[in-house]
């Protein structure tokens, strides 16, 4: 069985440990400010208002004028992402992180120590909460696709199992959303054909998706069935390291463009130094509103963890590579790979403040990267931002 952990609203969740006066309030991560960036993450009480991540953040003042915007602090976020990722080492090496706040875990060879994979997703659940005063919702099915829905459904804390045997009856009254790969436009195409649910997506034929979608086709009715064969792969076997994020909302602009990238490198760029991994090749994904997806790469000579050096490159591609007149961009992705396994070394960090000119998100990025190096190496919290333990709002 494999099981997916979802932390619930982590970003914000993390906010309000240090910031209780909030808790009653709707609360947003997000910017750098009410009118430029994307929101990183909200609590449930601003998503009742409609808004949620990758909302552009002026369209989530418009939403909620009452809502309570922070900075993000990338530092903080991933040292309590290490803090649950060492919780979950305590019953499995198999871990693959979707992001800071996600992963799948394989436990099945630590059954014999610990019991099923039900009860260890409990323990887990338990201690995240117990330790760290956060919840995280889970599930846990026999292949990926089905636990990351099952952790899903029952949001916030949730708790699913789905059996082998009962798959069907778990996936057939879903709408056909919660399917990869079916966004607006395939799902209003398959609307029109009178397919809402999972169970009448799963009534076609392989063949007839196939003339509808191509490949893409071949997909959807695999999954459609359950069908999903992929392997919990940890960051430390995987050949590259990548996050991505879909838009409800298409981005119309440069800064809301720039904004969800630099988020997206930065959760990329944590994940690599826990990992302990450099890489050599820089790439972001972009896919437009009609589909057209492009991918473009950069390659250096020097492998690299850093926050600031990935952004750089990744922001010199955007410039450079990517057609900035043609906006409303549905999806947006950060990968790194051509890893370099040597351990890292720390007079790498002596290079993060040689270019005085860089932006200030960038710098922040340095700082953040500074900062979850040092945690990793020598404890969490041995060093924070000044204002990491102020009751303040940013």
């Amino acid at each position: 069985m494999i099981i997916h952990a979802d932390m619930d609203a982590f970003y914000a969740s993390v906010e309000l440990l240090d910031k209780p006066h909030l808790v009653d309030k709707p609360v947003a991560v997000g910017g750098p400010s009410r009118t430029r960036g994307v929101i990183s993450a909200a609590n449930y009480i601003a998503r009742q208002y409609g808004v949620h991540s990758a909302l552009p953040c002026a369209i989530a003042s418009r939403r909620c004028p009452d809502l309570v915007l922070l900075k993000p602090r990338m530092a903080l976020y991933a040292a309590y992402s290490r803090k649950i990722r060492d919780i979950f080492y305590r019953y499995t090496p198999l871990i693959e992180p979707l992001a800071l706040d996600e992963a799948f875990l394989d436990a099945s060879a630590s059954e014999k120590l610990f019991g099923s994979s039900e009860q260890i997703a409990k323990r887990i659940k338990q201690e995240i909460k117990t330790e760290l005063k956060l919840t995280v919702s889970v599930g846990i099915a026999p292949n990926k696709f089905i636990a990351k829905i099952a952790s899903d459904v029952q949001k916030p804390d949730g708790f699913v199992v789905v059996q082998e045997n009962e798959i069907q009856d778990f996936l057939d009254p879903l709408p056909i959303t919660r399917i990869w790969g079916i966004g607006k436009v395939t799902a209003a195409r398959l609307h029109e054909q009178g397919i809402k649910s999972i169970k009448e997506l799963r009534q076609l034929s392989e063949k007839q998706l196939q003339t509808w979608f191509g490949k893409h086709g071949s997909h959807l009715w695999q999954l459609s069935h359950g069908i999903d064969k992929r392997k919990v792969v940890s960051d430390s076997q995987a050949k590259s390291i990548s996050h991505e994020t879909t838009f409800d909302i298409n981005l119309d602009n440069l800064d809301l463009v720039q904004a969800a990238l630099l988020h997206l490198t930065e959760q990329v760029a944590a994940r690599l130094r826990h990992a302990e991994l450099k890489g050599r090749t820089i790439s972001i994904k972009v896919r437009y509103a009609d589909f057209k997806t492009i991918t473009r790469s950069h390659s250096i000579e020097d492998a690299t963890d850093s926050t600031n050096q990935i952004w750089k490159i990744v922001k010199d591609i955007l410039l450079s590579k990517v057609a900035q007149k043609k906006y409303g961009i549905r999806l947006l992705g950060v990968g790194v790979s051509h890893f370099n396994t040597e351990p890292m070394q720390s007079a790498d960090q002596l290079n993060l403040f040689d270019n005085t000119a860089i932006d200030m998100p960038a710098r922040d990025s340095s700082i953040d990267q500074l900062t979850d190096n040092i945690n990793q190496r020598f404890g969490n919290n041995t060093l924070t931002r000044g204002t990491t333990i102020k009751n303040r709002n940013e």
